[in-house]
């Protein structure tokens, strides 16, 4: 087994090469003017002839050197003002967990390695070492300090924190700590700030404007790719010798506990993923964030243990101490933690405010589930008053019954007559066309309004969403368009909202330095789903419908599943079928799926429900 000293010569040797590429670099740059040196030197010891060619030749060379040497230190300024991008994290104080950093110390001295100069906290399930000797990234250092190498950040997962006991997160840690004994290496620090340099003045001209600014910064950038590409694959070998080295050190420590440790990691990834996408985004959408994601991630995998044979006996673990216990303060953290990644997966505003609050797990089926769905559904009524009337199904063949002439209870309906959701014949005339809403609104007195459109007058049902879509073989397509459309205009007023905030402001404020060409390329970072087609907003719009439908006629409740997000709750069990029977209406125009089903909960749909 090859020892931890060889990956650190393979990296001190890329990283060497990555050196050599910045004094080729600097060399090229004073190629001209060492020539004028010669050029001039030789005519004053009078080793080179004096007459025009000479001179010419000399002025030439000279002009060259300095037009060289000037672009060189515009590339050089550039690159070394440029702030390298930081990864966003929540800052984790010696005072506020001591015993973590008690913990992470104990295990750089079992490694032998220096211990990380600092801790943070960042809302994914990975953890890595940053250099952040940046200036720009901390207090300034005292001049005898700067020699002196600084270990980097170890930045850990939040959730591994609340997922992971505390014997598990030390076994998880060990090969990242370790990784600060190649970190302290010199000629690696050095082609690491290097190379961070050159990306963050790759990212600088990416944003440059203006003729007066933005030409000499995207020549600098130029220059910056082609200094990149000649250091790619010297970079990432030597990032390779740096993990190779790490993972060798750690072999002794804990390595059995590291197995079981890494087998957590995927699990913790993938209830975390179900988290976001499902639990916290919905929220995310109505302007509040959940307050304890990182403790949502123990629920959730709670629940997929309980659900899936895969994951059994994960949750026994639970008994044993958990990594959070090693925080002062777990719920502070939780919190800074969650609104971080609220920051970082859908944009939003660095600070709470009356348009931005939190959410606890209590309040959630009440403050984001019910009124998630209240403003869908209203959303897509307003949608639906704004399509053209459209005519009824035509019945003229095989008429049913003669006007009031009543039905019998029980009776079929006549073929042909237009059927309500409720199957009973429809009560509009057959042929008749619907009027607008602003039409019957303005009807002169005396002058009776069709039935059905008097019940979408009265307040909104979902039997005239329904019978829209079974009726009509072109109201989904033009309700999904318009939903879409309608739901664009409102992120773009939020985008609006969000700037006149001064969001990168209270970034600053805040203390948070994203570094050069992270934030200020949009946010959010990572978008947690891209966007949603037309028909998938009209299938949520209408599944918002009916539970609102369900919750006000038949007793059901809104709640939350921790793996999929928002749930009706029927006699305070969750009911899954909803999907199917929903996109068959939207997709095929089949209302009978739909109408089984809310008949077998009990809901009305001829009642009205109430929107926001």
């Amino acid at each position: 087994m090859a020892s931890p000293e060889t990956g650190v010569l393979a990296a001190r040797a890329r990283a060497l090469a990555v050196l050599r590429i910045r004094s080729s670099a600097t060399a090229v740059a004073l190629l001209p003017a060492a020539v004028a040196v010669v050029l001039f030197a030789g005519r004053a010891t009078g080793h080179l002839g004096a007459g025009g060619g000479w001179d010419t030749a000399r002025w030439a060379v000279s002009g060259l050197a300095v037009l060289v040497l000037l672009l060189a230190v515009l590339v050089a300024a550039v690159i070394a003002r440029a702030r390298p991008a930081l990864s966003p994290s929540v800052p984790i104080s010696e005072k506020s967990a001591p015993d973590l950093y008690r913990l992470v110390r104990d295990l750089a001295e079992r490694l032998e390695v220096p211990a990380p100069s600092a801790i943070a906290l960042t809302p994914d399930c990975d953890s890595w070492l940053e250099d952040r000797t940046h200036r720009a990234h901390g207090p300034p250092r005292a001049p005898e300090d700067r020699r002196a190498p600084q270990a980097p950040v170890l930045v850990i997962g939040s959730p591994f924190l609340w997922w992971m006991r505390v014997a598990e997160l030390r076994a998880l840690l060990a090969p990242v700590v370790a990784g600060t004994g190649p970190s302290a290496n010199p000629d690696i620090a050095a082609a690491r700030r290097f190379i961070r340099g050159l990306d963050a003045a790759v990212a600088v001209s990416a944003r440059a404007t203006g003729p007066l600014r933005g030409l000499p910064l995207r020549f600098a950038g130029r220059v910056a790719r082609l200094l990149l590409r000649a250091c790619r694959d010297h970079a990432t070998i030597m990032e390779r010798g740096v993990a190779a080295a790490a993972s060798e050190r750690a072999q002794g420590v804990d390595y059995g506990l590291r197995i079981v440790a890494q087998e957590q990691v995927g699990l913790a990834y993938a209830g975390w993923d179900r988290l976001l996408t499902r639990v916290a985004l919905p929220a995310w959408r109505m302007g509040r964030w959940p307050s304890r994601l990182d403790a949502g991630v123990v629920s959730a995998l709670t629940e997929l243990s309980r659900r899936d044979r895969l994951a059994e006996g994960f949750a026994s673990r639970l008994g044993e101490r958990p990594a959070c216990d090693l925080l002062e303060e777990p719920g502070a953290i939780d919190r800074a933690a969650s609104l971080l990644a609220a920051r970082l997966f859908h944009g939003g505003p660095a600070e709470p405010g009356p348009d931005w609050s939190p959410v606890g797990w209590n309040q959630y089926p009440e403050e984001v589930v019910d009124r998630k769905w209240r403003l869908e559904a209203a959303r897509l009524h307003r949608v639906l008053d704004d399509l053209p009337a459209t005519d009824l199904p035509a019945a003229g063949q095989g008429a049913g019954p003669a006007a009031g002439t009543a039905t019998p209870a029980g009776a079929p309906a006549a073929a042909g007559t237009p059927r309500s959701y409720a199957r009973t014949p429809a009560r509009t005339a057959a042929g008749h066309r619907l009027p607008s809403r602003q039409a019957t609104d303005h009807a002169p007195p005396g002058l009776a309004a069709p039935d059905g459109l008097t019940a979408a007058a009265a307040g909104p049902t979902l039997a005239r969403v329904i019978d829209r879509l079974a009726r009509d073989a072109h109201a989904g397509d033009l309700l999904a368009a318009r939903l879409g459309a309608e739901i664009e205009r409102e992120e773009r007023e939020e985008a609006a909202r969000q700037a006149a905030r001064g969001a990168f402001a209270q970034d600053a404020a805040a203390g948070v330095a994203w570094g050069d060409g992270l934030a200020e390329s949009g946010l959010p970072l990572f978008p947690l789903q891209p966007p949603r087609t037309g028909r998938e907003l009209l299938a949520d719009h209408v599944t918002a419908m009916v539970c609102c439908a369900a919750v006000d006629t038949a007793g059901a409740a809104p709640g939350l599943d921790w793996l999929d997000g928002p749930a009706l709750l029927v006699d305070g069990a969750r009911r899954a079928d909803l999907g199917l029977p929903v996109l068959s209406l939207v997709d095929d125009g089949d209302a009978e799926p739909l109408r089984g089903w809310l008949t077998t909960i009990g809901v009305r749909p001829e009642k009205p429900v109430r929107l926001v």
